[in-house]
């Protein structure tokens, strides 16, 4: 009997390190698809584990989202520190901005992290915290340039990015999707939709605006319906779309 306690031991943590690395594995792919409100039992069926595994592991919603996402919003805070250091602030803002945009275009879970607030998910607090020091470090250095308006405040700016920010995910899904059923090749820039209303935003920070192009195409009448479409509770999941004539 005491051998195969011993046996038994080594191999129960074997398996409790397994089933951790499963469910981690299922939630990052459930939350990149649904968003943070996916239901935990959805994760816990993909992972091939009960809920009562699930909840030994990650007691709570906060636990899991932590878990999962600490390393890509350590990441966040990475680039940040470049902006922060970049020669040019307005550079800066824009290089950062766009790390940013484009893991929100490709990852709800993300999305929801960096546009939302969920209490209990430490890292996300220090990665809201650090976002907010590196636009304010780089907008006083723009203010002090006369680059732009000196009335802007940081937190105009972060309230401008995040309600942009809940917007992209349907923004993306949307013009992939019409370019999909056009058979357009559109369909491989979609996640770049983002880039236009981000420039436009920006731009409107700015004393002078640049008289630049304005990156990606304009949204159709087609696509800003879909884009409507997708921002409402009615949405339809990955697959559950209706097909086209």
């Amino acid at each position: 009997m005491t051998v195969g306690a011993r046996d038994g031991a080594p191999r129960q943590r074997r398996d409790a390190r397994r089933n951790r690395e499963l469910l981690l594995e299922a939630a990052h792919e459930v939350f990149t698809e649904q968003g943070l409100d996916a239901a935990l039992d959805v994760i816990a069926r993909r992972a091939g584990v009960g809920n009562a595994t699930l909840y030994r592991h990650f007691p709570t919603r906060a636990a899991l989202v932590d878990a999962v996402f600490r390393d890509s919003l350590t990441g966040t805070m990475d680039a940040g520190e470049r902006a922060r250091k970049a020669p040019d602030a307005w550079a800066g803002l824009t290089g950062y901005l766009e790390v940013v945009f484009g893991a929100l275009a490709t990852d709800r879970g993300s999305n929801d992290l960096m546009t939302t607030h969920l209490r209990g998910v430490d890292s996300l607090e220090a990665v809201h915290e650090h976002n907010r020091r590196t636009v304010d470090t780089l907008l006083t250095r723009l203010r002090d340039e006369g680059t732009v308006r000196a009335d802007v405040t940081t937190e105009d700016v972060l309230f401008g990015l995040a309600a942009l920010g809940r917007a992209v995910p349907a923004l993306t899904a949307a013009t992939a999707a019409t370019a999909a059923a056009a058979s357009a090749p559109a369909v491989e820039t979609a996640p770049d939709a983002w880039r236009r209303p981000l420039a436009l935003f920006l731009g409107g920070l700015r004393t002078a605006p640049a008289a630049a192009s304005l990156p990606a195409p304009a949204l159709t009448a087609a696509e800003l319906g879909e884009v409507l479409r997708e921002l409402g509770p009615h949405r339809t999941r990955a697959g559950d779309r209706e097909p086209r004539a």
